[in-house]
């Protein structure tokens, strides 16, 4: 899925899919998917680029998380677990998100850069820039995590 516009002819054609199978749940939630890929696109008048393409399905996840915690607060679990079925769906068209341990291995590398940058090891203060890093270290690989599990984890580094 290099080129643009590839996400979302192969949303399209699993759209087809789950349509002849009957999958409601999926059929909709591909159809959020591919509307979104075109808004975004039309927001800003040219193709994706795999990386906004990536973006795009991140922020649909994010909006998804803060729903099944607003449904959970409201004691309306059967709209959560919509929510959750939909982020399944969203991501099959994501690189597999980091576990904490590769995500850990990360930290420790943004870390020490910034510590050879900078000359000392980095404190709370730079917490802003050891994201940084590491971001960067996970958009150069192609690699996902969630931002606030990272930010935990960096936390928990520069407490520790």
């Amino acid at each position: 899925m290099t080129d643009a516009g590839a996400l979302e002819t192969l949303v399209s054609q699993r759209v087809i899919a789950a349509m002849k199978a009957h999958d409601a749940t999926r059929t909709t939630t591909l159809r959020l998917i591919k509307n979104a890929l075109k808004n975004k696109a039309i927001e800003k008048r040219a193709p994706l680029t795999p990386a906004e393409e990536q973006q795009a399905l991140a922020t649909m996840i994010k909006q998804r998380r803060d729903s099944i915690e607003q449904f959970t607060k409201g004691n309306r679990p059967e709209l959560a677990a919509a929510e959750a079925a939909e982020i399944v769906v969203i991501e099959e068209f994501l690189p597999k998100a980091l576990d904490e341990g590769a995500l850990q291995t990360l930290i420790a590398e943004a870390v020490a850069e910034v510590a050879a940058a900078t000359g000392q090891k980095p404190t709370a203060r730079e917490m802003g820039t050891v994201m940084k890093a590491v971001q960067a270290k996970l958009q150069a690989g192609g690699l996902r995590a969630e931002g606030r599990v990272v930010s935990e984890l960096v936390k928990k580094v520069l407490a520790g």
